[in-house]
């Protein structure tokens, strides 16, 4: 048997009898920037995140450095946020101008650890960025309460976490902005690159507008330098889409996840993912913890299951950020997932069989190892 890691060909069998007729309206009305799709996925979305605010963009880098901007981050300016993440959430970071400042993760989610935090605030910090890792949301409250309590914002940074829940809030909506991708793989998936920004703010929501469309507040009309970041009208039709079956999709990934969970518990020397009891998590990732990370990982392979690393390497030591100064050992609870995460097959069409087939496998090669 075969299992892939990913297979976004069977949700768009799924699909294919309202893609086509949108592409067809789309290319004989020739409407491919802004326009009704854009703005219907903005409103349908926002709804869906119960937010007020929704501001399409060309992708998730583009959200989160785009919501930095409208808050007035920049030269100077510390942003908190954790080592074990996509370097987007740092490039954003630094390509406001700003420095990104990490504290470790909590050892059971791999979430960011709240009660480090404090120690990291000084005078230059203007905002704490979480990152909400799986499709799991960090623990809000009290970063909400912090922020609060010194005066600096907090960006949300939810990219892998469409539809995930933090005591019944949208994951996205509790912060003075939040920040998705809808890369091809996410949970709620564009058919090329794609993002968004959500915020109760009216006039965060103008910011953003206008830096993701050369800084125009009507056409010809620069109110300030700004980008080429708008999201397009068909990647939009395909979210409106998408967007009606997300949470069926979601519930179907929690079903997989609680299916692995009953499977892998069994195995020794596996550690399976931990939901905290304030989140309802979306799995965009089913990550496993394996001290032979690496072997396991090629043994699938040969018996012919995908698998992913997410990540192997923590930013701070990444070549990119060698100038920070950080050594291993600096935070060594995400170094020590890095060298023994392993992501397990997950999307919504996974079928029983395969899933069992997967920890089967595990299992044999866990005996025998």
């Amino acid at each position: 048997m075969n299992v892939p890691f990913l297979d976004l060909k069977i949700q768009y069998k799924q699909i294919e009898h309202e893609i086509i007729p949108m592409l067809t309206e789309a290319m004989a009305n020739a409407a491919f920037v802004g326009g009704p799709q854009v703005t219907g996925f903005e409103t349908e979305f926002a709804a869906f995140c119960e937010s007020k605010f929704c501001i399409g963009v060309n992708s998730g880098t583009d959200a989160l450095r785009f919501a930095l901007m409208a808050i007035g981050i920049g030269a100077g300016d510390e942003v908190i946020t954790v080592p074990n993440t996509f370097i987007a959430t740092t490039e954003a970071i630094s390509q406001v101008g700003a420095t990104p400042v990490f504290v470790d993760v909590r050892k059971d989610t791999c979430n960011m650890d709240v009660s480090l935090i404090e120690a990291r605030i000084n005078k230059k910090t203007r905002a704490i960025l979480p990152v909400h890792l799986y499709g799991q949301t960090v623990d809000m409250d009290p970063i909400m309460d912090i922020a609060k309590k010194h005066n600096i914002a907090v960006i949300e940074d939810a990219c892998q976490a469409h539809g995930a829940l933090y005591k019944g809030r949208k994951a996205g909506s509790m912060g003075i902005a939040g920040c998705f991708s809808f890369y091809p793989g996410k949970n709620l998936g564009a058919y090329g690159e794609a993002g968004a920004v959500i915020t109760q703010d009216e006039g965060i929501a103008a910011k953003i507008r206008m830096l993701r469309d050369h800084g125009q507040e009507q056409k010809y009309y620069h109110a300030m330098e700004g980008y080429n970041g708008r999201l397009d009208a068909i990647q939009a039709g395909v979210l409106r889409i998408k967007l009606k079956r997300l949470a069926g999709w979601n519930e179907s990934r929690r079903q997989n996840a609680q299916y692995y969970n009953e499977l892998l518990s069994e195995i020794d020397g596996v550690t399976i993912p931990v939901e905290a009891d304030f989140a309802n998590a979306v799995y965009h990732l089913y990550v496993i913890f394996v001290d032979n990370r690496d072997a396991l990982q090629k043994y699938l392979a040969d018996k012919g299951i995908g698998t992913g690393l997410h990540y192997p390497v923590p930013l701070h030591l990444q070549k990119a950020y060698s100038h920070m100064g950080h050594k291993e050992g600096s935070f060594p609870v995400a170094e020590n997932a890095a060298k023994r995460l392993l992501s397990l097959p997950m999307f919504p069409e996974l079928t029983r069989e395969q899933i069992k087939y997967v920890c089967d496998t595990i299992k044999a090669f866990m005996k025998n190892k």
